[in-house]
């Protein structure tokens, strides 16, 4: 299993940004996905799950918010819109196999890409 992020960099706030993340060595369209995040000095943090053919998405109290989780089944790629950026976005943004983990843990997580919010 490799997953690979890619998008992040430096956004003013106010901002949009589209992430990516390219799987391969599993049969992604089998497989639900997530998307987590970890801003300096906390935790991981889930931010969103999508099932397997992208109809069931989900997010933090049922509410999509400035974040839009998608996927591309054909390409093998999973993205995470993010709207209006604010500082406290500023984290490394990580892609996962599989759907909403209770405890975070995921057996498989990319290396992640650093999104930085700051004009």
């Amino acid at each position: 299993v490799h997953l690979v992020e890619s998008g992040g960099g430096l956004v003013p706030p106010g901002g949009s940004l589209t992430l990516s993340c390219v799987a391969s060595g599993f049969d992604f369209s089998t497989s639900g996905m997530t998307w987590l995040r970890q801003a300096p000095g906390k935790g991981l943090e889930w931010i969103s799950s999508i099932s397997m053919r992208g109809g069931g998405k989900y997010y933090p109290n049922g509410e999509r918010g400035r974040f839009t989780i998608s996927r591309d089944n054909d390409k093998n790629t999973l993205y995470l819109q993010i709207d209006d950026l604010i500082p406290e976005d500023t984290a490394m943004y990580y892609c996962a196999k599989g759907g909403q983990s209770k405890t975070n843990e995921y057996a498989y997580r990319g290396q992640g890409t650093q999104v930085t919010v700051s004009a």
